[in-house]
């Protein structure tokens, strides 16, 4: 097979371009669907194979990517934030890119699963049965790694997949797409499985291609779903910003709130999953949260105070030595802001039910935490806390695909549809219904009904989970 030149390249943008790469897309669904599942286990082994001999080459883009947003950061153009989610040599993030493609060939095959079986009438056997949404086209900033990500996601759910990366990772994302469609192509899927574009008016035209494209998912800011949504009648699965937040109960244990609070913020304050606003119950102001401030000024956190846990910090004797450089008023605007760096925004409420009422009218209902020690109280707050995920006791920075097991993650859907919150292989398959008659005459729906002479449905359950052919 001969790779497909518009993998990792630019195109003019226009409708004619549009059309080329949505068409081929939705071919190569079609076609794939007759595959046998081991094939796509086959592609995401092939693809592990091609990035590891391709490592030196990616990482050189990469750096030039860094190097490249770097000026921008310097000239005020781009926020540091952005640009640590940029490096794909940072810590472990190349190995665990690869462990991701490695975790996800080896998850259970989403599709074809049956959820529903009933017998309507003797020898007419109805079934609900998992398959894939069909061609994605998925949008996202920054992040290189999301390239793999998602493709391994897409090819392993039965997925076809158009992806546009952020400009800031353009020299990344091309030899990474570069090195699936070189994998790609010694496989039986097609290699127009998975296809990038890199300019903002091939997204235009793209979106307007709804007979083509299945879903939208937008990773990214609010700004970037909101325009996504408005411009496309092609369903929409928002993945935005995350403003997250812990609620220190009070009957938290000072050792847990620390190590939950702390870990939280500075794990990774980039990421959407990092806490924005920690809440304070009033009566830990003396007790458990000057404690859990110091900590978090040792870690060199920058402190967004309302007036009475600002109070209960300026009373402290001797206070830490960073208080007066790092300790702050807070503003109405500190908790709808997503800090993205080591800034956390502090406020002080009067019972757990306040808090709920918080964190409902402030968050991105993304991760939001609760520490206590009362059952009753973390039975409240995860039924009333309306986000995508409702922890007790642990760190917001547990919000993530490849620690729920699920390999890796599209991203996370703070939104209400099929799939919420990571979203893995499950969110990305829907269903269908098969019908099927084992009678010598087949069946019609005009031998059943309400009169004396007519058949009555049985509507039985069929103990199954698997077709019958």
């Amino acid at each position: 097979m001969t790779p497909d030149p518009r993998v990792g390249s630019s195109h003019n943008g226009d409708n004619s371009s549009a059309v080329t790469i949505a068409k081929a897309a939705r071919s190569a669904f079609e076609s794939s669907q007759l595959l046998p599942p081991l094939e796509r286990v086959t592609a995401l082994q092939e693809i592990k194979k091609e990035l590891e001999a391709s490592k030196d080459a990616i990482l050189a883009a990469n750096q030039k990517d860094i190097e490249l947003a770097q000026v921008e950061v310097d000239a005020g153009r781009m926020s540091g934030s952005l640009l640590k989610r940029l490096d794909l040599n940072k810590g472990d993030k190349w190995d665990s890119m690869l462990q991701g493609v490695t975790d996800v060939a080896s998850l259970p095959d989403p599709t074809g699963r049956v959820t529903y079986a009933s017998e309507l009438d003797d020898d007419l056997e109805l079934y609900r049965i998992t398959c894939p949404i069909g061609v994605l086209l998925v949008i996202f900033e920054a992040r290189p790694e999301v390239v793999v990500n998602i493709a391994a996601l897409a090819i392993k759910s039965g997925n076809a997949a158009i992806l546009k990366g952020g400009k800031e990772s353009s020299n990344t994302a091309s030899l990474l797409s570069q090195a699936i469609q070189r994998a790609l192509s010694r496989t039986s899927l097609p290699e127009t499985y998975i296809q990038t574009i890199q300019t903002r008016a091939e997204v235009s035209a793209l979106l307007d291609l709804d007979q083509y494209i299945d879903l939208v998912i937008p990773r990214g800011s609010n700004s970037l779903v909101r325009n996504i949504q408005n411009n496309t009648r092609i369903p929409v699965m928002g993945h935005a910003d995350g403003l997250c937040n812990v609620y220190l109960d009070e009957s938290a244990d000072v050792e847990k709130a620390i190590r939950v609070v702390v870990d939280s913020k500075t794990d990774y304050p980039a990421a959407c999953n990092a806490v924005e606003t920690l809440i304070i119950h009033e009566s830990l102001l003396q007790s458990v949260w000057p404690k859990v401030a110091q900590a978090l000024l040792q870690a060199d956190v920058q402190l967004l105070c309302d007036s009475p846990t600002l109070h209960a910090l300026s009373a402290l004797s001797p206070g830490p030595a960073n208080l007066s450089t790092h300790v702050h008023p807070s503003t109405p605007s500190s908790y709808t802001t997503e800090h993205l760096t080591l800034t956390l925004s502090v406020v002080s409420l009067p019972s757990l039910a306040s808090a709920i009422q918080w964190i409902n009218s402030h968050s991105s209902h993304h991760t939001d935490a609760i520490v206590t020690e009362s059952e009753e109280s973390a039975s409240l707050f995860c039924r009333g806390v309306d986000s995508a995920g409702t922890f007790v006791n642990a760190s917001t920075r547990f919000a993530d695909g490849f620690r729920f097991g699920f390999g890796t993650e599209v991203g996370i859907s703070t939104g209400k549809i099929h799939a919420r919150g990571p979203v893995g292989l499950e969110g990305l398959v829907i269903y269908k219904y098969i019908l099927k008659s084992k009678g010598e005459k087949g069946h019609v729906v005009g031998e059943f009904g309400v009169g004396a002479e007519k058949k009555k449905y049985k509507h039985e359950d069929i103990a199954t989970t698997s077709l019958p052919f």
